[in-house]
């Protein structure tokens, strides 16, 4: 399983984002895509998670009300979309799998895209 996420870069504080993680391929082994952040120094961060089947969304207080995780399972891609982003948001985004009969354990890990919002 390749996770390749993607969409991140530098922007404004009050500005939206959206990033993007590709599966391939997807399946039982990926049945809840995840998303992580790890800011500088800092642990990393659960952001949010979606279910292929079904859509069911969950997030993380910290951004609850400006994060929206989507997926499009006809190109097998989990979008992350944050908006009025503030430099607290600065951070290494990642994107996870978890597998069906465990999806809480994330067992496949993208290689990150870095966000920086500039103040």
């Amino acid at each position: 399983v390749q996770l390749q996420a993607s969409g991140g870069g530098l922007v404004q504080s009050g500005d939206s984002l959206r990033l993007s993680c590709i599966v391939s391929p997807r399946t039982r082994s990926t049945y809840r895509m995840g998303w992580f952040r790890q800011a500088p120094e800092q642990e990393r961060e659960f952001v949010g998670a979606i279910r292929w089947l079904g859509g069911n969304t969950e997030y993380a207080n910290s951004v609850k009300g400006r994060a929206v995780i989507s997926r499009d399972n006809s190109k097998n891609t989990v979008y992350l979309q944050m908006n009025s982003l503030t430099p607290e948001d600065t951070a290494v985004y990642y994107c996870a799998a978890a597998p069906q009969n465990s999806p809480y354990t994330y067992k496949y890990w993208g290689q990150g895209t870095k966000v920086t919002v500039s103040s």
